[in-house]
């Protein structure tokens, strides 16, 4: 295997996604620079640098991008993740990469939503760049459907909105994708990556309740306006044509849970 001198960027390299990614890429043979926003010292393994960077105002992209042909971006979060986006296109343009790997979510295209419509809104910052690009749209993460169901269960009563059904995918069946990719070439939209299993929001609640041993009353509740038509209809979901994980939310729960 050749390892290639050039660092491979990761934005999000220490998010939950970033931690199954960078030890994959390096596996690999990759050089890693991750983008953090705060400084930190330099780690056991020689392969793996830490870049201070602000996406959201764009501070030390410049300098972070010198040298770099590939960037995984995994970076995001409650807002602004069109506007971070958008930096990164203009100083990956500048700096001359070569592919840009991006992830998204199921539904970015179809959800009416103003957090969904911010990914959209990032997706075409990547589209329209002029730059080589692959990208993945992934259903939500276990990990985040385990962070919505605790904060749930910490009512007396778990308000469920009916018709919510959700594909969790593992991330580390993501992040194994994303490296697959980030290692080819660029391959522009490519089949969506789900869970193997829907779960209306009550089955998922049900399932961390009965996991953690708890006993909460689940409240049907009904979902107004255009979301809740949107979830419904499964506009949020992938049911043809997608790529699916192996791990479901049961053995997730199993391991992390009981």
């Amino acid at each position: 295997m050749t390892i290639l001198t050039t660092p491979t960027l990761v934005t999000g390299g220490t998010g939950t996604l970033g931690s199954h990614v960078v030890p994959l890429l390096r596996a690999a043979g990759r050089e890693v620079r991750i983008l953090s926003r705060h400084s930190r010292e330099s780690v056991a393994d020689p392969g793996v640098e830490y870049v201070a960077v602000d996406l959201l105002t764009g501070e030390g992209i410049e300098p972070a991008l010198a040298g770099v042909d590939t960037v995984l971006h995994l970076a995001g979060g409650n807002r602004g993740d069109d506007r971070a986006t958008r930096n990164l296109v203009r100083a990956a343009t500048n700096a001359g990469v070569r592919h840009l790997v991006h992830i998204s979510v199921i539904g970015a295209d179809t959800m009416p939503i103003g957090w969904f419509r911010t990914q959209l809104a990032a997706e075409r910052e990547v589209t329209e760049s002029g730059i080589p690009w692959t990208m993945l749209r992934a259903a939500q993460f276990h990990d985040l459907v385990l962070t919505m169901a605790e904060k749930m269960a910490k009512l007396p009563v778990v308000p469920v909105p009916g018709g919510l059904q959700f594909q969790p995918v593992d991330s580390r069946e993501v992040a194994a994708r994303l490296v697959e990719l980030t290692l080819g070439d660029p391959a522009g939209l490519v089949p969506d990556l789900a869970g193997p299993t829907v779960y209306g929001l009550g089955d998922l609640v049900r399932g961390y309740l009965e996991a953690d041993g708890r006993r909460r009353p689940l409240l049907p509740l009904r979902m107004p306006g255009k979301a809740g038509r949107a979830y419904r209809a499964g506009d949020n979901l992938s049911l043809t044509d997608a790529d699916t994980g192996k791990r479901t939310w049961e053995k997730f729960l199993a391991e992390r849970v009981g």
